[in-house]
């Protein structure tokens, strides 16, 4: 029995030892606080704000005139080659003109046959006219002779109106340019047979000055009245346009007209733009992106854009607080412009926000101001001061 108890003691105390020295390996160890996450602040100032805004635009001339036919035939003649410059007045197609001489000389016959017979019946008139002062003559013979030269004069009229059409129609077998512009591509070639009214023999327009048609929304109206009425809007140079090579067409243009009426299915009116076109850069019908300069009223909240997260469908920033603690903040955006954007809401002017290296800060965390490069995570060069 009391060997028994002996080991039973002895298992007792080993335990105890190995418990001890377990126990020892396990001393507690004191944390400090995490050390500062780097990076670059900025102070939230207001300050003026002009953005610029983006619209599709077309190019469409000033005036532009198609050319059909009012008389029909062949054409019989071209003056001009395709793309040319043309003046007023300039003849550009011949439509074959042989019936429409015949009917012009037919008509100045039947005028002068007309003319004749009116000259003989108002004789024949005046000469009854002074037998019946002399009682020679029955007055009802009278009447029937100033009815005849009522009837010969209707007749020269009517010749008249015809010679006058006939000669419509030979003046309309040749198509001349309504304006000093560009021709373009004919429609038709030499023989050809034309309608009158239907067939479309070319288009002539002006290029310069040209203009751009844009679509703005109807809540933009009141500041495009605006710039309409502002004689200093060409000098401001409100509106550029980036031709469809990236380049950017630097002449200065001004409104000239905004439409009627607003497009109930797109909530947009068309406000037209003109431009001078000396160097014929612009093509009717070439599609460009219309920069407009918009200059808010009043002073906004700008910072740079790059301060700004997304998360969930909001946009944050960090805030830094009391004790260098960075705090998430959300904002409302307004519009961006160049590397900054303006904030609507959440903002305050005077606050300071983190900007390089946001992308490292928790909630909460000590931030500390470096430069750009050690707050994205880069080196600092020799020699530089930390």
């Amino acid at each position: 029995m009391k060997t028994f108890n002996y080991i039973q003691l002895g298992i007792v105390i080993l335990g105890s030892l190995s418990l001890a020295s377990c126990g020892g390996n396990k001393a507690p160890q004191q944390q400090g606080p995490p050390p500062a996450v780097p990076v670059t602040t900025y102070k939230v100032a207001d300050q003026p704000v002009t953005t610029t805004d983006t619209y599709p635009g077309v190019v469409v001339a000033l005036n532009e005139v198609e050319l059909r036919a009012q008389v029909g035939g062949y054409i019989t003649a071209i003056y001009v080659k395709d793309g040319q410059k043309v003046n007023k007045g300039q003849k550009l197609y011949e439509i074959d003109r042989t019936k429409y001489i015949a009917a012009y000389n037919s008509a100045k016959a039947n005028l002068a046959v007309a003319k004749a017979n009116r000259d003989k019946t108002k004789k024949d008139a005046d000469r009854y006219t002074k037998l019946a002062q002399q009682d020679a003559v029955a007055k009802q013979r009278v009447d029937y002779a100033l009815t005849d030269l009522a009837n010969a004069e209707s007749q020269v009229t009517a010749a008249q109106a015809n010679v006058s059409s006939a000669a419509n129609d030979l003046q309309r077998s040749i198509i001349v340019s309504p304006l000093n512009g560009t021709i373009g591509i004919s429609q038709v070639k030499l023989g050809a047979l034309v309608s009158p009214g239907t067939t479309l023999l070319n288009t002539v327009s002006t290029n310069n000055p040209i203009a751009v048609d844009i679509a703005v929304g109807q809540e933009e109206i009141p500041r495009f009245e605006q710039m309409k009425k502002n004689p200093q809007a060409v000098k401001d140079s409100l509106f550029s346009i980036q031709l469809p090579d990236g380049s950017t067409y630097k002449r200065q243009g001004h409104i000239v007209a905004i439409d009627r009426a607003v497009d109930p299915a797109t909530g947009t009116i068309k406000v037209r733009i003109s431009y001078p076109n000396e160097t014929n850069k612009l093509f009717a019908g070439m599609t460009v992106n219309l920069n407009a300069l918009n200059k808010a009223a009043q002073h906004q909240l700008v910072i740079p854009f790059k301060a700004v997260s997304e998360m969930l469908g909001q946009y944050n920033v960090m805030v830094v607080g009391d004790s260098s603690k960075a705090v998430p903040r959300i904002v409302k955006l307004g519009k961006q412009f160049e590397q900054n954007i303006v904030i609507t809401d959440g903002l305050k002017s005077g606050e300071m926000i983190v900007v390089e290296g946001v992308q490292n800060v928790r909630p909460g965390a000590v931030v500390k101001e470096v430069s750009a490069a050690e707050a994205n995570g880069q080196q600092p060069a020799a020699g530089a001061k930390k």
